[in-house]
């Protein structure tokens, strides 16, 4: 069995590898400033303890643990070159960005559980989203992820590995381990099939027709102040949820061209989506924005006190 093993990361001049370096540092900070932002306003701020501001206080959670499983490591490599790291190390960053990324699916498809009954149901939507109600989702959305993951982690870690011990990546993703393996995957593979495949289809196509019975709705009972109004509800959403499973189909559906390739696009959901996601939020949604105006100038009172 490999006890350690090099992740070469992005084979540039060091130049380059101090560019990015600062790049990514900066977007690290953003990222865990944007999402600690988020969850710190909608734990405080009364305005905005409603269930969607809660379900986007997990999502920031999520995101957190994504880009903290990805990026100090990411940043190591930069700086010496190349990054060595524990095998069991390697197989715990694998566990943690499995979890991350199912836990994302399921919660996406709760925020649009959640949008629906806003929209289509709003005489039932006080009933139904209590915080008991809530609470339970986001428990049952943590026990599949974690579940999931876990089935698909135990899979890959009885596998043997007795070399190389060298991935061409940035981090341990799931392809990269199994070139280092000496046993038949098909067993991960029909546990993917199984698992982890019908997981991201099911989420995907429970939120397609979740928007389309949405946008039926918007399009036949409502005014066209009434409908901005409703489109305006859902857009940060949609918006993420388009980058989470466009850049997700890119990576593991259709072909990519290299090795360089898959790392650049691997970039968007493991760097990248962490950070836009606070931003398209924050931006986009006036609740957030005025709720961190209020913050500011409470702020700025009482230090003037």
């Amino acid at each position: 069995m490999i006890t350690r093993v090099i992740l070469l990361g992005f084979q540039v001049s060091p130049f380059l590898r101090m560019i990015f370096f600062s790049v990514f540092l900066v977007i690290y900070c953003v990222t865990m400033c944007g999402n600690l932002q988020i969850i710190i306003l909608v734990s405080y701020n009364r305005t905005l303890h409603t269930p969607m501001y809660f379900f986007l206080s997990q999502l920031s959670i999520s995101d957190i643990l994504l880009s903290s499983d990805i990026v100090p490591n990411l940043l190591q490599i930069l700086l010496n070159d190349i990054g060595t790291m524990s095998f069991s190390s390697c197989l715990a960053q694998f566990y943690f960005f499995l979890l991350a990324e199912i836990y994302e699916c399921v919660l996406l498809s709760v925020m649009s559980y959640d949008r629906y009954l806003a929209i289509c149901n709003p005489l039932m939507y006080n009933t139904m989203m209590k915080h008991g109600f809530c609470m339970l989702l986001i428990v049952m959305s943590w026990l599949v992820s974690i579940s999931v993951s876990l089935v698909e982690f135990i899979t890959v870690y009885n596998l043997w590995f007795c070399g190389p011990n060298i991935i061409d990546h940035f981090f341990c993703d799931m392809e990269p381990l199994l070139d280092l393996s000496c046993s038949d995957t098909s067993t991960v593979q029909i546990e993917m099939i199984v698992f982890s495949i019908p997981m991201v289809i099911f989420t995907f196509f429970y939120i397609i027709i979740s928007y389309l019975y949405i946008i039926y709705n918007i399009l036949k009972n409502l005014s066209t102040t009434g409908r901005q109004k409703a489109f305006s509800t859902c857009s940060s959403h949609l918006t993420v949820v388009s980058i989470f499973y466009g850049t997700m189909l890119f990576i593991y559906v259709l072909p990519t061209w290299g090795q360089q390739w898959s790392k650049i696009l691997s970039l968007l959901y493991t760097v990248a989506t962490p950070l836009i996601n606070p931003i398209i939020y924050s931006l986009r949604n006036k609740d957030i924005k005025t709720a961190l105006e209020q913050s500011i100038h409470s702020l700025h009172s009482h230090f003037l006190l």
